[in-house]
């Protein structure tokens, strides 16, 4: 069966190999899976790639390779962005010169204006999500504002809309929506222009997407074949997005209830993973007998994206499978740790909001 991804849609996109065969996309092989002592490898969180031995290949011989990674300014950050901002930390840590875009004006012009009706207001949201992203980890130097880039980068995206037609917009995105359509040349020109001399030259990308972004992987890659500029391929790697708190779905600011956004209350946080769907049994006797099903468990969910310990992630797992852990004791646990995350992260935001208003404002 044909699938079609909508990149900005709230539904969880299958992956089977018909689906990589689709779409061009490769499986990490064993020994990616073995050589990374990172969370993303050892909990299997990598689904696919485009490329990306070459990438690495690049690393390992010490030369330039850019990673790039964008959060548009739409709305607060939540556990599914984490996902991003930790995947841009791992490809940091391996050597890559890494950029994280604010993406300001995606945001407003991609987003109706009932949820975004200014660009006053995305920037309000960026400072807010750039302080999230410095409490992270992300050093201030790696950040820029889209609407703060220098002359060359926008004229840039003008060069790569001039290459793109309808007809192949519309094949590969099922549509033609005029705003995401020119929020879509500035996502291109974040991906593409580390490459052009003025940013340093060609060599080498990575950028980390989950899997329902791959139009916008595969339209990039497309424009580079017609553009006059010299340049590599970009690549990409896939990794899982973390799920929403109900069955089926991504986790979504767009669907709040689905969503622990890292500026949630440490009881609304609590309340959320209380009223998550489980894996659990319909009684405790058959939940004893038959185990639990983490798989599809939210709270261990969670673990699994989050939990910085891949022992105990895996004794949860063990436990909860053959019923010796009850879905009460799964969620304490989930509790507990997220709880004594977000209460940590947000003392940090607190502090790195004048840096983040000096980010996003120029001062």
């Amino acid at each position: 069966m044909v699938q079609t991804i909508d990149p900005w849609g709230n539904q969880e996109v299958k992956v089977d190999n018909a689906f990589l065969k689709q779409f061009g996309l490769q499986k990490f092989s064993e020994t990616n899976q073995k050589q990374f002592k990172n969370h993303f490898f050892e909990r299997n969180l990598m689904i696919c790639h485009r490329d990306f031995d070459k990438f690495y290949a690049a690393l390992q011989q010490k030369k330039r390779a850019v990673q790039l990674t964008g959060i548009a300014s739409s709305g607060p950050l939540h556990l599914g962005h984490k996902v991003d901002l930790d995947f841009f930390l791992f490809i940091r840590s391996l050597g890559a010169e890494s950029h994280l875009g604010i993406c300001d004006i995606d945001a407003y012009v991609s987003r109706p204006d009932k949820k975004l009706d200014s660009m006053k207001k995305a920037k309000e949201i960026a400072v807010n999500n750039t302080a999230h992203a410095l409490a992270l980890g992300i050093n201030k130097k790696e950040i820029y504002v889209q609407s703060q880039k220098p002359p060359r980068y926008y004229e840039f995206a003008f060069e790569l809309s001039k290459k793109m037609t309808e007809n192949t917009f519309r094949a590969i995105y099922g549509h033609l929506d005029l705003g995401k359509l020119s929020a879509n040349f500035l996502q291109y020109a974040d991906i593409l222009h580390y490459q052009l001399k003025e940013f340093g030259g060609e060599c080498p990308t990575l950028t980390g997407i989950g899997i329902e972004q791959d139009p916008h992987a595969r339209a990039s890659r497309d424009l580079v074949r017609r553009i006059s500029y010299k340049m590599f391929l970009p690549s990409f790697a896939y990794f899982q997005h973390q799920g929403g708190l109900k069955e089926g779905t991504k986790m979504s600011a767009s669907e709040p209830h689905t969503a622990i956004f890292l500026d949630d209350s440490l009881e609304s946080a609590k309340q959320k993973i209380q009223r998550a769907f489980s894996g659990g049994r319909e009684s405790l006797e058959k939940h004893r007998k038959l185990g639990g099903i983490p798989e599809i468990d939210k709270s261990y969910e969670i673990l699994r994206f989050h939990h910085p310990d891949s022992k105990l992630v895996e004794h949860v797992y063990t436990e909860y499978k053959t019923g010796k852990m009850l879905t009460s004791e799964l969620k304490k646990i989930t509790i507990d740790f997220l709880t004594d995350f977000l209460s940590k992260h947000q003392a940090k935001v607190k502090k790195n909001l004048d840096t983040a208003e000096k980010i996003v404002y120029k001062k």
